[in-house]
């Protein structure tokens, strides 16, 4: 059983998506990366989405490849490619409609790399997605075998919090129940969200950053099934035996957020 993301992205992007908050999600990727150009940089999006992060590293110049699991998201990326991206051919990022999880998955990656074929990535990028795969550790694993040395790695994954384990319940119970029961969840986890949002940040939830959209996130939150979730300490201690250094945190601003952090893979001559 898995959450329909696609079709949320379809639904966020047609309803919701306007050319300000695609340049608010424009401004909170150049900040996360730390650059202004990616210039000779190759970079894979894995569980690209609605494709703002891919259609924006293009936009700077890298050399892209996407991976998404959902043949929608394929669909949803052409789609904001036109409306807000046409300065993008749509032959300049090649799409694998994959699961990081397969078989093989890492070399079949590598031959699309449009830098250096069947080679890793300079950057390799997946926000809020491989804690979805029902297996999150793995896909980790799988995910930094495609960043090269001296490459980077930015993931987003939702933070270890009492409450968690609950989450897991009514995530699971969202997606068995019929349609009556998830709109009235939708409405009644609105308000509930809404609150708890701003008795933690003292902030209106409904100014979103990333160029998301309250309602939307909602529904992804509710629905967002398989659904783990690490501290920041759990992701260090694993990814540093596979040759990474964490270089950056950006903390979640809510309890059960995605924290963001930034990887540099160190080669194993320098560790």
């Amino acid at each position: 059983m898995q959450f329909d993301f696609g079709q949320n992205w379809d639904d966020f992007s047609t309803n919701a998506l306007t050319k300000d908050s695609v340049n608010q999600a424009i401004a909170h990727f150049k900040t996360l990366i730390g650059v202004d150009s990616l210039a000779n940089k190759s970079f894979i999006d894995i569980g690209f989405g609605q494709g703002l992060g891919l259609l924006t590293a293009t936009t700077l110049d890298a050399q892209t490849v996407g991976c998404d699991i959902n043949p929608k998201c394929g669909q949803v990326l052409e789609k904001n490619r036109q409306r807000f991206f046409d300065q993008v051919a749509p032959q300049q990022i090649p799409v694998q409609i994959a699961s990081i999880l397969e078989e093989n998955i890492t070399t079949e990656l590598q031959a699309l790399n449009p830098k250096t074929p069947n080679e890793p990535y300079d950057i390799v990028h997946s926000w809020g997605v491989l804690h979805h795969t029902g297996n999150m550790w793995q896909a980790i694993e799988n995910a930094s075998k495609l960043v090269a040395p001296n490459g980077t790695f930015i993931l987003a994954i939702y933070n270890r919090h009492w409450s968690s384990k609950s989450w897991v319940a009514i995530k699971w119970f969202y997606n068995i129940a019929p349609k009556l029961i998830k709109f009235l969840m939708i409405k009644l986890f609105y308000i509930i969200i809404f609150i708890a949002k701003f008795l933690v940040t003292f902030k209106n939830p409904l100014k979103k950053e990333r160029g998301m959209n309250f309602y939307y996130d909602v529904i992804d939150w509710l629905g967002g099934y398989p659904y783990e979730y690490a501290s920041v300490q759990e992701l260090v201690d694993f990814l540093e035996p596979h040759g990474f250094k964490l270089v950056k945190t950006y903390p979640s601003l809510t309890p059960t957020g995605c924290n963001e952090l930034i990887f540099k893979r160190i080669p194993s001559s320098s560790k």
